[in-house]
């Protein structure tokens, strides 16, 4: 089958209901997604497709196919997206497992709402589990990345 992952197409021979972080990390080599749970709760996983998070590992390859997916290695070619670029100036990350997740739902929130009150990002961010517990530190990166792209 074929799919378009971080602008470029990419053809991959795996069965329709493998699970795209599967392709995406085993197959074809792209390892920022991460697997944390594995039932869709944590967001890990999360990765855009047609530019809304999705969790890579409840969704079947068969519902990527010709989509553009986009995986944190394909969120900006030099990590200045500006959810990266907030996420080192306020030194979010901890342990950083989750930080992929944490930054593609980020992301894929400031695309949907460019200035999001503190409701949104709660409620945009909250299927994204930190287990170190960074959660001011990831709402004030939002707010901040908000502001570079205005």
């Amino acid at each position: 089958m074929k799919l378009t992952i971080n602008g470029a197409d990419r053809e991959v021979n795996a069965p329709s209901d493998m699970p795209l972080l599967w392709v995406l990390r085993d197959l074809l080599g792209l390892t920022g997604t991460k697997f944390g749970c594995g039932v869709a709760q944590c967001g890990a996983c999360t990765v855009h497709v047609d530019g809304a998070p999705k969790r890579s590992c409840v969704t079947p390859v068969s519902a990527a196919e010709g989509k553009k997916i986009t995986t944190i290695e394909g969120l900006s070619a030099n990590g200045d997206h500006p959810v990266q670029r907030a996420w080192a100036e306020l030194d979010v990350v901890q342990c950083g497992y989750c930080q992929s997740g944490q930054i593609m739902a980020a992301a894929a929130l400031l695309s949907a709402t460019p200035d999001p009150t503190d409701a949104d990002i709660d409620a945009a961010m909250s299927g994204n589990i930190c287990r170190c517990g960074t959660y001011q530190r990831v709402r004030a990166a939002v707010h901040r990345a908000a502001g570079a792209k205005a």
